[in-house]
């Protein structure tokens, strides 16, 4: 399944890069308080990275690491979570994402099951592995696939109704 979809590279000289990862970033930062109703929320659904998938595969490279970076650290420094311990493993694990989302649009150049899918397994195998060297936990590593399932689900269809009704814009 796929549609065509105008997907962009916008540089950091553009004022749109800007606004859409401050768009963004706003995001991640209200889906993740709802999230975090549910006991475990955060561990299930995954909520931080939704937008970073949107904004990478939409907005490019660019548009997509600002969302990845400032997301997990504005979500820090205003409601406590992601806690410190883990901040910078959620940061290289969306910085990751940002990379391969934008990647795989540009390299499909339209919204695609199979590109959202070949984006979140990359930052969650890479990601698991970074995270698996630096804590030197492997339970703690594979965290989110024994429970995270349902926000890689999420991500996969959630990022690719989001990204077609996107594409009609």
């Amino acid at each position: 399944m796929s549609t065509t979809a105008k997907l962009y590279t916008l540089n950091l000289a553009n004022t749109k890069t800007y606004l859409f990862a401050v768009i963004f970033v706003v995001g991640n930062l209200l889906l993740p308080q709802l999230a975090h109703l549910v006991p475990q929320g955060g561990f299930i659904f995954l909520p931080i990275y939704f937008f970073t998938l949107i904004a990478a595969y939409k907005y490019g490279i660019h548009v997509g690491l600002l969302t990845a970076l400032l997301s997990p650290m504005a979500n820090h420094l205003l409601f406590g979570m992601p806690p410190m311990a883990v901040l910078p493993a959620i940061i290289i694990k969306s910085a990751i994402l940002a990379i391969a989302a934008a990647l795989v649009a540009k390299h499909f150049g339209k919204v695609s099951l199979v590109g959202i899918l070949l984006a979140i397994m990359a930052y969650q195998v890479i990601g698991t592995a970074i995270e698996w060297g630096m804590t030197q936990n492997f339970f703690a590593a594979v965290q989110d696939f024994r429970i995270g399932l349902p926000g890689m689900l999420l991500q996969l269809v959630g990022g690719y109704v989001v990204l077609k009704a996107l594409a009609r814009m």
